[in-house]
């Protein structure tokens, strides 16, 4: 060293010892500061153990993974940083005395300012902006930087270990455009944790400090250059199992020392000076995308715990860890049984499904499954929160009104036959799931069953504004009034999403008693306490409602004795199909669990021949399986409100011969309303199709209610409609009996008279001639709601007369002017729109005319075989 130099080195020196006084006065942060300061870019989700659930990117500023300690970074890489940035690390005391000197030659020159800085004085930049290079347009740092910079370099050394600061280093370094830290840059450009980094990768990441936003020629020639120096320095293998020649954090081996060592013998040298490997790496890694801004189980809660952590922090920032109720085990598995089946029925055009599962005690959210991930077009989209219409799924809440409201008993007979109730718009005629009709049957079976014509039958007994609002407070949140919706609510007109009906089911498991679902142990955005534990329904008729939904014996005459909803042990189930075969959905609990599943498309597509049983119940059953697979699920303990008798049914009065209408059982009934026989009066007055069995009708005591209880007299809306066609004996009804005033039982006197549908012309009507045949089936006005849980080959309408086998051979039926068939009767498949039915005889003269209309969007047609 010349005396000039050494002049220097001494007044940079001199310049040292009084640089505390341009320096920062407040204190040195510590090793654990800097890491508690550490913030990823990323929110982690983790599950209810702890368990990370789901990686969500949070900040769009830069890209930071999560700190890595020393000994979880590759030897490689430590290898490689000392060697391409600090090779007397171990040696100096945070200052390169010489490099130093030279540099502040250069600036005080204004020349090109040479690389000095150790690695402790510039993770000192790192830590204190105010030392970190100057802006655009300028280069480098100034010299008061410099010396600053140098002096809190040796703060550093003296408080902090080596190693310690070599962990910090590589946490907080930017490698290339947004990649800040080591965990960051291994995962992004390598799509590895950083202790798998091998030589040649970890010579890349070395270069990319030296120049981040060079070109990936610039570092792949300085990448090879730093990877011919580890191989001179020591025999590296590729794979970082083995250790590096610079135990880093235990000052054992210095790389300037090991670089001066020769070679071992069998290095192969011609390896050292090929780097056309090196540039094709450089070239990959650098155009490689691995690390995803979403990752995990759980993408679309873990954007709505995200969103509302932004929401409540004041700086508008989501924390690094958010902890959710998840259970990642229960995730993973509802998310591959959904995906697993609907592999099996994608050639039925379904793409998409949900998954929900609630703990019943807490009201935990234990899995969120928003969609079927790769198998969808639209993943984004979040099953679990979007509306959509739900079927027969509110099938059970009916009954648990009306059960309440000792209206019915599970023992109670209803008929389900083929109806035609008449509405302000027209006749609403409702079908059942098979196009099958079982005659009268309990409520137990109706229920069981999903039998549409006796739910609706109950609703016109509960009305439909009732129920809207015993809806409503369950949570579902109804956009209209019930009104607006009638008696198709019955059959789940409106939109509901799954995890607010999921929850009404959950209510049911807990006898009534509704409160609030959860995914994080303590809410973001808490609410008042005073939702808690409500009591919607009635205790009495939750467990009654869930026995029936239990019992398998039940739902045969629809699903039969051995279908995918009879499971290992208690269950409660129910499925729907919403119109068109839109959404299917299978929901039920055990005595710890509700679940719900929903299958469809997101786009609303149609799917074919898709049924609640077939298209979301087998994701349920495996779901109730896995869940109760150690542990089995008891059936509920009766509350004291209900009693438990032995019921039998005699046959129809009207066919005193015919076997009983249902077998001898043992039946649950609400405290006061048991009863023990069960028949169907003699006489059926002209409002008997909307009135259930057991109530009470003038100068008529009551079936399946003791005849001591006064029931009210209701006159359901079916009431002029069959008055008139007893009296006419006609098919259908005159205008005069659409004319009729149509009122709910609570309705006044003085209700406005209905007028027919504005589409119903008396005009078209055909005289009837002596004898003629006339049409019998369907009513004209009749409105046709096609019911989406029916699969499309039971869809045909049938349409009837009362004609002779004989004239029957002469006639032919047509479809607004259009033969459809010749008989005397016949099925058509119908299709939404509004018809002119006309029946002729063999000259082509109209012997009867019938107007309807059809709702609905059409049925789609399965091209595969098969049943739903």
């Amino acid at each position: 060293m010349t005396a000039f130099s050494i002049g220097v080195n001494l007044g940079l020196g001199l310049s040292l010892l009084l640089a505390p006084a341009a320096a920062q006065a407040s204190a040195l942060p510590t090793p654990a500061q800097v890491q508690a300061d550490f913030q990823s870019s990323d929110t982690v989700i983790l599950d209810r153990h702890g368990q990370p659930l789901h990686r969500l990117r949070s900040d769009s500023q830069a890209r930071r993974g999560d700190w890595v300690a020393l000994a979880e970074i590759s030897p490689a890489m430590r290898s490689a940083l000392l060697l391409s940035e600090d090779r007397d690390f171990y040696a100096h005391s945070g200052v390169d005395w010489s490099a130093v000197s030279a540099a502040a030659w250069a600036n005080l020159w204004h020349t090109r300012t040479r690389g000095a800085s150790t690695l402790t004085m510039q993770l000192a930049g790192l830590l204190d902006e105010d030392l970190q290079a100057r802006g655009a347009g300028q280069s480098g740092r100034s010299l008061g930087q410099k010396i600053n910079q140098a002096w809190v370099a040796r703060q550093l050394e003296k408080s902090w270990r080596k190693d310690q600061i070599l962990e910090a280093y590589l946490n907080r370094v930017p490698f290339r455009g947004e990649l800040v830290g080591i965990d960051a840059l291994a995962r992004s450009l390598f799509a590895k944790a950083p202790s798998g980094l091998d030589a040649r990768e970890s010579a890349i990441a070395a270069a990319l400090i030296r120049g981040p936003n060079a070109a990936p020629a610039v570092v792949a020639r300085r990448a090879c250059q730093v990877w011919q120096s580890m191989q001179a320095a020591v025999a590296i293998p590729s794979s970082p199992a083995q250790p590096s020649p610079v135990q880093a954090g235990t000052g054992q081996a210095s790389p300037a020392r090991a670089a001066s060592a020769a070679p071992p013998a069998g290095l192969p040298s011609a390896e050292g000076s090929d780097c056309t490997a090196m540039d094709l790496l450089t070239t990959a890694a650098l155009r490689r995308q691995a690390f995803v801004p979403s990752d995990g189980l759980a993408p679309h809660l873990a954007r709505r715990l995200v969103q509302a952590a932004r929401q409540a922090s004041p700086q508008g920032t989501a924390p690094a860890r958010i902890a959710s109720t998840l259970d990642a085990r229960l995730q993973a598995e509802a998310a591959a049984s959904l995906r697993r089946h609907l592999r099996e029925i994608r050639h039925r055009n379904v793409e998409d499904g949900a998954v929900v599962v609630l703990d019943n005690r807490s009201g935990e959210v234990l899995a969120w499954v928003g969609s079927s991930g790769e198998l969808s077009q639209a993943s984004e989209v979040d099953g679990v929160t979007a509306r959509r219409q739900p079927g027969s799924t509110l099938k059970p809440f009916l009954y648990a009104q009306a059960l309440a409201e000792r209206r019915l008993t599970a023992a109670s007979l209803l008929e389900d036959a083929p109806t035609q109730v008449v509405t302000p718009t027209g006749l609403y005629a409702p079908q059942n799931y098979d196009s099958q009709y079982q005659g009268w049957v309990s409520v137990r079976t109706a229920l069981a069953s999903s039998l549409n014509i006796p739910a609706v039958r109950t609703l016109a007994m509960v009305g439909p504004e009732a129920f809207a609002t015993q809806l409503n407070a369950l949570g579902l949140r109804l956009a209209h009034t019930g009104g607006h919706y009638g008696l198709s609510l019955a059959l789940g007109s409106p939109d509901v999403s799954l995890l607010d009906l999921t929850n009404a089911y959950r209510a049911l498991a807990r006898g009534g008693r509704y409160s609030e679902t959860h995914v994080t142990p303590v809410q973001l955005n808490s609410r008042s306490s005073q939702n808690e534990n409500r009591t919607i329904l009635d205790e009495n008729a939750a467990f009654i409602v869930g026995d029936m939904l239990s019992d398998p014996i039940a739902r045969a005459p629809t699903f039969g004795t051995a279908s995918v909803l009879a499971t290992r042990s208690w269950t409660a189930v129910k499925t729907g199909t919403s119109k068109d075969m839109r959404d299917n959905w299978a929901l039920g609990w055990s005595d710890r669990y509700t679940v719900g599943v929903w299958v469809g498309n997101a786009s609303g597509q149609a799917m074919w021949a898709v049924s609640g049983v077939s298209g979301a119940a087998p994701v349920w059953a495996d779901l109730m399986l896995w869940l109760h697979r150690e542990s089995p699920s008891q059936a509920p303990a009766a509350p004291p409100g209900v009693v438990q008798q032995a019921v039998q049914y005699g046959p129809s009065s009207l066919r005193p011969q015919a076997p009983p209408i249902e077998a001898p059982r043992s039946e649950w009934f609400v405290r006061g309303t048991e009863q023990a026989q069960f028949t169907v009066p003699a006489q059926r007055l002209a409002d008997a199709d909307a009135t259930p069995a057991h109530v009470q009708r003038p100068g008529q005591a009551s079936v399946g209610r003791p005849a001591t209880t006064t029931a009210p007299t209701r006159t359901a809306p079916l009431t002029g409609v069959a008055a008139s066609r007893l009296a006419a004996g006609s098919g259908r009804p005159s205008p005069q009996a659409l004319a009729r005033v149509v009122r709910a039982p609570s309705s006044p006197a003085s209700a406005p008279v209905q007028a027919p549908p504005a589409w119903w012309s008396p005009a078209v009507t055909v005289a009837a001639q002596a004898g003629a045949a006339r049409i019998t089936s369907p009513a004209s006005g009749t409105i046709l709601a096609l019911d989406p849980d029916i699969p499309p080959a039971n869809q045909r309408l049938r349409l009837t007369s009362d004609a002779t086998a004989a004239q029957g051979r002469s006639l032919r039926w047509f479809i607004n002017d259009t033969l459809l068939t010749q008989g005397a009767s016949a099925a058509w498949m119908p299709l939404p729109g509004r018809f002119t039915v006309v029946l002729k005889d063999a000259r082509g003269q109209p012997l009867d005319t019938v107007q309807i209309e059809v709702r609905g969007a059409g049925l789609v047609q399965s091209p595969g075989p098969g049943r739903p």
